[in-house]
């Protein structure tokens, strides 16, 4: 701040640390299969849930990602899920799930859980970062079905690949742009609401759309494990 306010000169810069994260190139398209898929939800069952990440078919996932849903795909950091939900063999929704923000006032004030157990704890909880139904698929009661599915499924395989269970499933709904009634419909409870600041905000004033939180507990006892 001195150095641009004049008051000092720093000396220049001798080396720049490259972000390699950001500088990461963005998926390439992958056609996808899009034929019509409609009718009711019985017309398409049994669907096929496939946990892609380190398979071939990851470079399909985030190609989806990038192509369709207004947010676009971001790399997961931390532990992470990427789901393809196939109906007869044909791809129709992408699912995404990834450690959870560390601090959610909203959140953490829901589950009364102090600071010393938010530390030991939050990797207990999962957070669903994209749920994309693709575009030629008109399915009635399909998103919360699928939310359905996703509770049970997503526990066992975090179990299975980071060896520690997860209690908690949350997420944020953009509630100018989109309503989040499959996420109710499928039992999640809206907690709150987002102060619109982002993470370590420099300043008090809103930066971004407030959003609507929504969590799941995945155990009776959820609030008691989670402030063990």
């Amino acid at each position: 701040m001195l150095h641009r306010a004049g008051e000092i000169e720093l000396p220049p810069v001798k080396r720049v640390v490259r972000n390699r994260i950001a500088e990461r190139a963005r998926p390439e398209p992958v056609m996808a299969d899009n034929r019509p898929v409609r009718g009711s939800l019985h017309s398409i069952t049994p669907l096929e849930f496939g946990q892609v990440r380190r398979t071939p078919e990851e470079l399909l996932f985030n190609s989806l990602l990038e192509q369709y849903p207004c947010l676009g795909y971001e790399q997961p950091i931390g532990e992470h899920l990427k789901y393809l939900v196939k109906a007869r063999g044909q791809v129709i929704a992408c699912l995404a799930w990834q450690s959870a923000p560390r601090h959610l006032k909203v959140r953490d004030r829901y589950l009364a859980w102090s600071e010393e157990a938010r530390e030991r704890n939050v990797r207990l909880l999962a957070y669903n970062t994209r749920f994309l139904i693709l575009p030629w698929v008109q399915v009635e009661h399909l998103a919360s079905h699928l939310l359905g599915r996703m509770a049970k499924i997503v526990p066992q395989d975090w179990q299975r690949l980071y060896a520690h269970p997860i209690y908690w499933l949350e997420t944020f709904v953009d509630t100018s742009r989109f309503r989040g009634t499959c996420y109710r419909a499928a039992n999640w409870q809206v907690i709150g609401t987002t102060q619109g600041r982002g993470h370590r905000a420099p300043t008090f004033e809103q930066t971004r759309p407030v959003k609507q939180m929504l969590g799941l507990p995945l155990h009776r006892r959820f609030r008691e494990l989670l402030s063990a």
